[in-house]
């Protein structure tokens, strides 16, 4: 009897598998290829991380539309780290080792960053960061997709410096109080030195995230620009941006008395801003919305087409597209062109199918992964802020820049590798 039960379990299961191998490759996986999403979805860097999430989301759903990966469709797995940097680092361990994801697209402020990294080197995960830093990092398990100092920073310093931008010989480092804005000021710092600007000409501040009292800080900026022709390189994050803008109007200081540059500042953060005062101040990217090109036309279209079918907040009515949206959809699509090179989602396999990958961005250029150094190669744009909340560019590079992540302004940084060490 117990014979006969073990034969006709063996033929059923025998049978089962028969059938399963006659199905298409796709009918038999039932499984997916889970992609994690870490971004915060409240507290104070929300304002500019949300929309990120749902750059993301779109691109799954294009990507999925099209067959998907391998022969699976994408699952998302979206995590809330709610602008809290320790939890970011929780979350990136849950996403690997109990969600399994193949990579995580994520981080907005380089404490985040900072906070997953140890993270994804030990467990061998995958970190797409696409924002805008400070360099002086380079991790095999990390591709950047936004600027290193030399395709942000250091262009827009030579602008201001510029006839064009004003001739400005005094400097505010207005930031944020943690290591972006210190390291970026640090660099700009050295660097202003050797354009003969003494320490007497800068005048550096930093505030905490969050951030709402801008009047003393904006009524001392004053004060310090009755030395000379002065501008202020502002690396403040989240919302905080929202109030220091408006303190500005309130105190009448413009463009063409203290230019202010932003580095994280962009069409998304001037949403909830009475702009009208603010015309003629500038932000340096690696994209604007305003940008025309055909790239640039299609990937707006998608996006006010996808933000209004999901009833996106803001989006839905007046949809808007920015710099690290970009960085974000150029590094989900360059992943899935690599995870297809490899014909895996192991890591190491998909590392190395990275290098070189080139995607069309709505820039306007062809967007390169660099052959070693996990960066992108960026053209470098200075735009005015307009009355609408949209940007003219009144400066650009003549082409792609290749990012340093190694600053060549800070000690000891001669003759680093130009690539992550393999570990």
């Amino acid at each position: 009897m117990m014979k006969r039960r073990f034969t006709l379990k063996a033929l059923a299961v025998a049978s089962a598998l028969a059938s399963l191998a006659a199905l298409p490759s796709y009918a038999q996986s039932k499984d997916t290829i889970k992609v994690g999403v870490l971004h915060s979805l409240s507290g104070t860097m929300a304002i500019s991380e949300t929309v990120l999430k749902d750059t993301v989301l779109m691109a799954i759903d294009e990507i999925n539309a099209k067959g998907g990966l391998l022969g699976k469709k994408l699952e998302p797995v979206v995590v809330d780290p709610a602008s809290n940097w320790p939890l970011f680092a929780e979350k990136t361990k849950q996403l690997i080792t109990q969600d399994k994801v193949s990579v995580i697209f994520g981080c907005w402020t380089s404490v985040s960053r900072k906070s997953v990294l140890p993270v994804v080197e030990e467990l061998n995960g995958l970190l797409f960061y696409p924002v805008q830093y400070e360099g002086e990092e380079l991790s095999k398990n990390v591709f950047y997709t936004g600027a290193a100092p030399n395709q942000q920073a250091i262009p827009a310093v030579d602008y201001l410096m510029s006839k064009d931008g004003g001739g400005a010989k005094r400097w505010v480092l207005l930031g944020t109080d943690y290591v972006y804005p210190r390291t970026t000021n640090k660099i700009l710092r050295a660097y202003l030195h050797t354009k003969g600007v003494k320490d007497t000409d800068i005048s550096e501040v930093y505030t905490p995230f969050g951030h709402s009292d801008y009047q003393t800080i904006v009524a001392d900026i004053k004060k310090f620009s009755a030395g000379g022709k002065t501008a202020v390189v502002s690396t403040i994050n989240g919302d905080s941006n929202v109030p220091f803008y408006k303190e500005l109007g309130n105190a009448g200081l413009k463009a063409k008395d203290v230019p202010v540059v932003a580095f994280s500042v962009g069409e998304e953060e001037l949403r909830g801003v009475d702009t009208k005062p603010l015309v003629g101040h500038l932000a340096a990217w690696n994209y604007f919305m305003s940008i025309k090109n055909p790239t640039n036309d299609a990937f707006i279209k998608k996006w006010s087409a996808y933000a209004k079918a999901k009833g996106i907040a803001g989006h839905k009515d007046k949809p808007l597209t920015n710099d690290p949206m970009e960085a974000t959809y150029i590094g989900i699509n360059m992943w899935a062109q690599a995870v297809k090179k490899a014909g895996s989602t192991d890591t190491d396999k998909v590392i190395a199918a990275m290098a070189g990958q080139k995607f069309p961005a709505p820039s306007g250029i062809m967007s390169e992964m660099d052959l070693k150094n996990h960066h992108l190669h960026k053209s470098v744009f200075i735009g005015e802020i307009k009355a609408d909340g949209q940007f003219n560019v009144v400066w650009k590079t003549p082409g792609p820049v290749k990012a340093k992540p190694w600053s060549p302004y800070i000690e000891g940084n001669a003759g680093k590798p130009d690539e992550p060490a393999k570990k």
